[in-house]
C-alpha cells in the first residue's frame, strides 16, 4: 500500500454527537470555508493550496470560492511564509499557513519560535496566525514525510499546540485556532484524512475550546491517555479490554499546550493506573511531560508504574513491515495495558 492509497482506506467512525457526517479532511475544509466566509481578515497561504487544491486536496475548491487574494499559492519557502503571515497578523489579518507536511516546518522554525511566539511577551502584540501541520506516519511516506514533531513546539512559551483526533474536533479546534490571538500549531494527522468519519456540527455549534481534554470512554481500572491518531488505536484496545471484563478510561488530550492538567489528574486519581500513548518518538515526547505531571501531583494515587507506548528513537521507516513495527497500534497498546492491569 502506497501513502496515497492509504489515504482512501476508511477504517473508523467516531461520532461526537448529531450532525453531518464528514471525513476528517472534509471537516478541516469546512472549518476553513466557514472562517473565510465569516471573517474577511482570514486568508490562507501555502504551497499548491490554490489551483491544485493542496497536496491532499484539503483546500480544493476554496480558490474558486474566495479568490487568489485570500487563497494564496506561495513558493516553496516555509520561513518566508511564516514571516509574511506574522507581518500580516500585525496588520489585522488572520493567516492560516499550510506546511504541506509537518516535516517541512523545521525550515520555518526560527520565525515561529524566535519571533511569532515571543511578540506578545516583547511588546503586547497579538500574533493570530494558525500553522497547519499534516503529520504522522502510516502511509509509507518515509522519514521526510511522516514525522510527529509536535513536542518541539509544546516546549515554547507563547505557542499553543492542538492535535484533533476526530472529525468534530478537527473542525472545532481549527475554528478556535484561527480565532485565537496567539500563534497556534494545528497538528492534523494525514492517516486520518479519509480513514476516519464522524458527525460534525455546522455554524457556531461544536467549536472546541483550546486547552480542554475529553473523556472518550469512561472507566475505573486504567486510564489510557492519547491524542491524534493514537486515540483511535486506544479506543480499539479499550473496547477489546472492555469485552474481557475490564473498565478502561480513554482520555483524549486534544490540546498539547496548554495541557488540561485538571482532567489528566482527575482521571488518574480515579483509576490509579495510567498508560500514555503517542506516535512521536519516546524521548522528549509529550508523554514524558504528562508522566511528570502525574508523578508530581498524583503519585500517592498510583497503583502501578506510569507506562508509555511510543515510537522508538529512530527516523520513520519507509518499508511497510518496518513502519508497522515502528508505529504504536491497538495491539501494542493492548499488550501494555494487560501488563499494567496485572501489576
Amino acid at each position: 500500500m502506497t501513502w496515497d492509497q492509504g489515504l482512501h482506506k476508511t477504517i473508523s467512525t467516531i461520532n461526537d454527537g448529531t450532525g453531518r457526517e464528514m471525513t476528517y479532511l472534509e471537516a478541516i475544509r469546512d472549518a476553513l470555508r466557514y472562517e473565510l466566509q465569516r471573517d474577511p481578515q482570514v486568508l490562507l497561504l501555502g504551497e499548491d493550496i490554490g489551483v491544485y487544491g493542496g497536496a491532499f486536496k484539503v483546500t480544493q475548491g476554496l480558490i474558486e470560492e474566495f479568490g487568489a487574494q485570500r487563497v494564496i499559492d506561495t513558493p516553496m519557502a516555509e520561513l518566508c511564509m511564516i514571516s509574511v503571515a506574522t507581518g500580516m497578523a500585525f496588520q489585522g489579518f488572520r493567516p492560516v499557513v499550510e506546511m504541506q507536511f509537518a516535516d517541512f516546518i523545521s525550515t520555518g522554525f526560527d520565525s515561529i519560535v524566535q519571533f511569532a511566539a515571543t511578540n506578545h511577551y516583547r511588546w503586547g502584540q497579538a500574533v493570530p496566525i494558525t500553522i497547519r501541520a499534516p503529520g504522522g506516519g502510516g502511509l509509507r511516506a518515509g522519514p521526510f514525510h511522516s514525522q510527529s514533531n509536535e513536542a518541539w513546539f509544546a516546549h515554547v512559551p507563547g505557542l499553543k499546540v492542538v492535535a484533533p483526533a476526530t472529525s468534530a474536533d478537527a473542525r472545532g479546534l481549527l475554528i478556535s485556532a484561527i480565532r485565537d490571538p496567539n500563534p497556534v500549531i494545528y497538528y492534523e494527522t494525514k492517516a486520518l484524512y479519509r480513514s476516519l468519519k464522524g458527525s460534525v456540527h455546522a455554524g457556531e455549534e461544536g467549536i472546541v475550546p483550546i486547552g480542554k481534554a475529553l473523556q472518550r470512554q469512561v472507566g475505573e481500572e486504567l486510564t489510557i491517555i492519547a491524542y491524534a491518531a493514537m486515540v483511535v488505536e486506544a479506543l480499539h484496545a479499550a473496547q477489546q479490554l472492555q469485552a474481557e471484563g475490564h473498565s478502561i478510561e480513554v482520555l483524549d488530550l486534544r490540546t498539547l499546550r496548554p495541557l488540561d492538567d485538571d482532567a489528566i489528574l482527575a482521571s488518574v486519581r480515579k483509576t490509579g493506573k495510567v498508560l500514555i500513548v503517542h506516535e512521536a518518538n519516546r524521548t522528549g515526547g509529550i508523554g514524558g511531560e504528562v508522566a511528570a505531571l502525574i508523578a508530581e501531583h498524583a503519585f500517592e494515587y498510583l497503583d502501578g508504574p506510569i507506562t508509555r507506548v511510543a515510537a522508538p528513537d529512530t527516523p520513520v521507516p519507509y518499508s511497510p513491515p518496518l513502519e508497522d513495527a515502528y508505529r504504536p497500534n491497538a495491539a501494542k497498546i493492548l499488550a501494555a495495558a494487560r501488563q499494567l492491569l496485572a501489576y
